[in-house]
């Protein structure tokens, strides 16, 4: 098969990632806002010049993109294409064999694991919980490839989400995503992102902190019934298996 590159491309794209900084921000940028220089600058802890220069990089290769708006320059990922390579290749990634030093850092790392944004769907355990069950309800086929079926289309309409709309845009309407945490895909293109927003438009989800994404109980509840799931399933990670859960 043809792409149109060759290994000296392939290699030259390869390095914007091949650095701690420049993945982290792109790793940041996941939770599909534009974020500041400063801000990135801060969340990698590095000097304002060093990210500047790590940015320009990134944006010349084609996997961020920039807007200025008075004297701030917004730096987002450049599409939904990108945020799927960057998940895809965390997923590949070798796990830290150092475990979190800080309860901080622990429940931070389970938060995201447990339900977070790729970009701008789910992704987490309940973003694979999504995609399975709606593989297991009809909603989704995969008979010939991942496709929405006549039936995810009234089932989506029942939900609030035309599908018309979705379907007008460049995007595929459903795609696999391999899941960063959980090593098996989420759903991604239009219908996973309208049914992230969706779900957080009823409140039955809110953001968190970063790309952490949480369940409300009434989101539980009405999250189970849509989907057919156990509810114990949606437990948070902290109460998972030790009592009540809490939101």
């Amino acid at each position: 098969m043809t792409t149109g590159a060759d290994g000296r491309g392939l290699a030259g794209f390869a390095a914007l990632l091949a650095d701690p900084t420049r993945a982290g921000f792109c790793l940041a940028l996941l939770d599909g806002r534009a974020w500041t220089a400063g801000e990135l600058a801060r969340a990698a802890g590095v000097a304002a010049s060093t990210a500047s220069d790590h940015l320009t990089r990134l944006v010349a290769g084609g996997l961020l993109a920039e807007e200025r708006q008075g004297r701030h320059r917004y730096i987002r990922l450049a599409d939904p294409g990108v945020a799927q390579l960057v998940e895809e290749l965390a997923a590949r990634a070798p796990t830290p064999a150092t475990p979190p030093r800080t309860l901080r850092a622990a429940s931070e790392g389970a938060a995201l694991a447990y339900a977070r944004t790729c970009y701008d769907h789910l992704a987490g355990r309940l973003g694979v919980l999504l995609h399975d069950a709606l593989l297991t309800r009809g909603v989704l086929d995969r008979s010939g490839g991942l496709a929405l079926t006549g039936t995810g289309v009234t089932w989506l309409a029942g939900l609030g989400v035309p599908v018309e709309p979705l379907r007008a845009t460049r995007r595929p309407l459903v795609r696999d995503c391999l899941d960063w945490t959980e090593r098996r895909p989420h759903l991604a293109g239009a219908v996973g992102a309208a049914l992230c927003g969706r779900f957080l438009d009823l409140g039955w989800t809110v953001r968190g902190t970063g790309r952490a994404i949480r369940v409300t109980p009434a989101g539980r509840d009405a999250l189970a019934e849509t989907l057919g799931l156990d509810p114990a399933l949606l437990a948070p990670p902290a109460s998972r298996g030790s009592g009540p859960a809490r939101a």
